[in-house]
């Protein structure tokens, strides 16, 4: 039985071409100095500009591996895919735009060995991102924690460390939509983080424009909590009694102050409407909780599919 390299390097690509070259350039004697055997991943999601074609060129390298994805499924699909196919016992992730350095790749593998970790995190110093970035990122933070109960501090950074047991249990998850660091804390027991520089971006546009961030914000909670469905529920259930309290008060004042008081009636037709349209939002809640819980298990869609694979000696075995 041939045994897998030490660490796997999984990173996916979206319109790179300007990035790929200086990205192999810096990984390669990282990953050498380490004095570890590796592999390399990359995820072409559904490129649209040369960046496959270079990939293809790296795989003619034995360490790096390529898969080709048939469209565009989402940085966290691709790293899904990517998942599927490891075979270290370190797994990192890591952008191909070169915000993430690749020289703090050690830093993370040492953390990873020297502590016994399941999930290393990073949270990034100095990060080089515009306000309408960092603010949204900020709210994905606040929200994580909440949800998973684990006080990591910069969520959204993708330059992180998994141990291989971690991301096969996060394999067996078939969820269309997903956050894999959040994933992560329900399968790893030991989790930490590590301060790591943050870079400019070499080339080319950021593929995370802010509606891609606040899609992300809802498979969160989406993924990993039912908040919205019982906000609904519960706020039926205030409006509810506040309509009732607003139609006792009325009852009373008109009693002491006679019709004039109450406006004709007014008061009280609105106090019925906070009623009604309190069970309303009750109503609508409690079937949103139903519903909510089929989809979760019918819901049987690929979170992606992979077209290609290349590596040394082979042109691509078709899948």
């Amino acid at each position: 039985m041939v045994s897998g390299p030490a660490i796997s390097l999984v990173i996916p690509v979206y319109n790179e071409e300007n990035n790929l070259k200086v990205l192999m350039e810096r990984i390669r004697p990282v990953m050498d100095n380490l004095k570890k055997s590796y592999e390399i991943i990359f995820i072409d999601d559904g490129s649209r500009d040369g960046s496959l074609a270079m990939l293809k060129d790296f795989s003619n390298q034995p360490y790096v591996t390529v898969l080709e994805l048939t469209r565009n499924y989402g940085q966290h699909a691709a790293i899904l895919a990517g998942f599927s196919k490891v075979r270290g016992e370190i797994v990192i992730t890591m952008d191909a735009d070169l915000q993430n350095p690749p020289e703090e790749i050690p830093k993370l593998v040492r953390v990873m060995e020297e502590g016994g970790y399941d999930v290393v995190g990073t949270i990034r110093k100095g990060r080089k991102d515009s306000l309408f970035r960092i603010m949204p990122s900020k709210i994905i933070n606040i929200i994580a924690r909440k949800i998973t109960g684990v006080g990591m501090t910069d969520w959204g950074c993708m330059l992180r460390a998994y141990r291989l047991a971690v991301v096969q249990r996060m394999s067996t998850c078939h969820e269309h939509a997903t956050f894999i660091p959040a994933l992560a804390t329900y399968f790893g027991k030991r989790t930490t983080e590590i301060v790591v520089a943050h870079e400019e971006r070499h080339g080319g546009k950021s593929n995370y424009p802010l509606r891609k961030l606040i899609n992300l914000q809802f498979d969160l909670i989406a993924s990993f909590s039912d908040f919205p469905m019982k906000f609904l529920m519960y706020g039926g259930i205030a409006m509810s009694l506040a309509g009732v309290l607003f139609g006792t008060l009325l009852a009373v004042a008109r009693l002491l102050y006679g019709a004039q008081w109450a406006a004709q009636g007014v008061f009280t037709l609105f106090a019925i409407l906070f009623v009604f349209v309190g069970l309303q939002f009750f109503a609508l809640g409690v079937i949103g909780e139903y519903i909510g819980r089929i989809y979760r298990e019918v819901r049987k869609r690929p979170e992606y599919v992979i077209e290609d694979i290349y590596s040394a000696g082979d042109g691509g075995s078709g899948e």
